[in-house]
């Protein structure tokens, strides 16, 4: 098991869950696993077992010293400052290759900690946190992160039947996860992100399938904001050769407070990381909302459909449609490798279209006069007759993006 000198991270609070932290430790090693464990707790620990990182080093790391921790009694600022350290601590031993799985545990506190200190780790590598929080809303910690959570269903505190059992098959699984071999991926032509939403469905299994003809691997991220955030971390991990943006609608969510919003770096990934790139304004007719009663005051008299009982969308007026527009053009103008915006004129969702719901020329013509106006002279806008979901239109993305690649391949060579 131990045969590739990597090691399992076992991090949380030491203080108040010591024996508990014990015992995890005991049942990785009894798996043949080396562990490395890091202490997050601000109290006092009874040291019942060698601990590679203490509280010290991790208050220290987070920019504090633990003794003045300990005497401003500010719980907030503790757990801020001890996820801060784990963090950092975390990031050197994977820029070190010397963790090959992480798992942690605890109540608020211990899994907000755990859960910052797992944001350092990449894609593919297993991060396991046994809380009490799991069946609460933890999207925000967890981030774009392929966290897995497990209910510890008692508080991780003190040894009982219900906590052994769950901290024992909580170790079998990270042992486990950790020793996965992945099999060998087919050769590929290169790897393509695409964004979808259910709106734009028919267009993306149409691109999916032309480039997957061409010998490229296709992966599709869901534009529900956790998707965009995931998709621009793993365009920074170099994970993509180029990427194909059918559905920006992320954007919409950002400006006007929607529930899909990816934040304010979304449609920067690419451009950061220099690699082709093709973009649509798909579904930026929209904005997403929960339930009915859920929309804000200030945009009840707002065109609203209800695409689900607990989806409501808000269609997005020439005011928005004109900042939208010159927000995506600025972004992708940036961008030093090749770079093409394609505009469909005959709707940008499966609700915009000639007789639909959304269907608003106006709006759309806002949106594409700001894209024209703010894209810079060296980023192609290419517009098509044609509506997002024809076809055609895929066929055109597609062949803009392989056109994008092979101009990369030749300057390269060049």
């Amino acid at each position: 098991m131990v045969a590739d000198g990597k090691f399992i991270l076992v991090l949380g609070c030491f203080d108040t869950k010591g024996e508990v932290f014990a015992f995890l430790r005991k049942r990785i090693l009894a798996h043949g696993e080396q562990v490395i464990t890091m202490d997050t707790g601000v109290f006092s620990t009874k040291r019942v077992f060698d601990v590679d990182f203490d509280a010290n080093t991790v208050a220290s790391e987070g920019g504090y010293r633990l003794e003045k921790l300990r005497a401003e009694r500010d719980r907030g600022k503790a757990i801020d400052v001890m996820g801060r350290g784990a963090a950092k601590i975390t990031a050197r031993l994977i820029a070190d290759r010397k963790i090959k799985a992480v798992i942690g545990m605890g109540g608020g506190g211990g899994t907000y900690i755990a859960l910052a200190a797992m944001q350092q780790i990449p894609l593919g590598i297993p991060k396991i946190c046994l809380t009490t929080l799991a069946a609460k809303d933890l999207s925000r910690q967890i981030g774009d992160k392929d966290i897995t959570l497990i209910p510890s269903v008692v508080d991780v505190a003190g040894m009982n039947h219900i906590l052994k059992r769950l901290v024992e098959q909580a170790a079998a699984a990270i042992c486990a996860m950790a020793n996965v071999t992945t099999t060998d991926n087919p050769e590929v032509a290169g790897t393509i992100a695409i964004s979808m939403f259910g709106n734009t469905t028919a267009c993306v299994d149409k691109c999916t399938e032309l480039l997957n003809r061409e010998g490229y691997e296709v992966l599709s991220f869901h534009a529900t904001g956790v998707g965009g955030k995931t998709m621009e971390a793993l365009i920074r991990e170099g994970s993509f050769d180029a990427i194909l943006d059918v559905t920006t609608t992320e954007l919409a969510d950002d400006l006007c407070g929607g529930i899909c919003s990816a934040g304010p770096n979304r449609l920067t990934a690419a451009t950061e990381m220099k690699i082709p790139q093709v973009v649509v304004p798909g579904c930026l007719d929209m904005v997403n909302f929960a339930h009915l009663d859920t929309v804000p005051v200030q945009y009840r008299d707002r065109q609203l459909y209800s695409w689900a009982p607990d989806v409501t969308l808000m269609r997005t007026n020439v005011e928005e449609n004109q900042m939208l527009g010159k927000k995506l053009a600025e972004r992708v103008s940036r961008s030093q490798a090749p770079a093409s915006i394609v505009i469909p004129l005959r709707g940008i969702s499966q609700v915009d279209a000639d007789g639909g719901i959304f269907y608003q020329p106006e709006a759309n013509a806002a949106l594409f006069s700001a894209i024209r106006q703010h894209a810079d002279e060296h980023i192609r806008v290419v517009e098509t007759d044609l509506h997002i979901n024809d076809p055609a239109f895929a066929e055109t993305l597609v062949r803009t993006l392989l056109g994008l690649l092979q101009k990369k391949s030749s300057h390269s060579i060049n």
